[in-house]
């Protein structure tokens, strides 16, 4: 049970494992050895059959050379949504601590209150 965004998303990688595959030469029966699956697994990734284990897309990808690319398929910096997300969470406004001041004195200096002419200071 999928929709049909994920089906036809699955057909297509398959469809690009299979010509991966085939510009680097390899044979079914090769390929599959180097995966490690028969060539009725190798044919459901192929036309993009969404019961085939992560682990074999992950083995197919490997032999291909490619394997990285499935480690970077969220990679966070580059959510987009999860970025515009928590951009929308940063407060609008900041409030600094207040200063304590004890009875009948001024405010307690602090680091702040010291002039800084090169704005290096916080």
């Amino acid at each position: 049970m999928s929709s049909f965004q994920v089906q036809s998303t699955l057909k297509r990688l398959g469809q690009d494992i299979r010509v991966a595959r085939k510009k680097r030469r390899m044979s079914v029966a090769d390929f599959c050895e180097r995966v490690g699956v028969t060539d009725k697994t190798l044919a459901k990734l192929e036309t993009g059959d969404g019961g085939v284990r992560l682990e074999t897309l992950a083995m197919a990808l490997m032999v291909l050379g490619e394997l990285h690319r499935l480690g970077e398929l969220i990679d966070p910096a580059k959510d987009h949504t999860g970025l515009v997300l928590d951009q929308s969470r940063l407060p609008e406004r900041i409030v600094g601590k207040r200063k304590r001041t004890s009875k009948g004195a001024g405010p307690t200096p602090s680091r702040s209150d010291e002039i800084d002419d090169e704005g290096s200071t916080f």
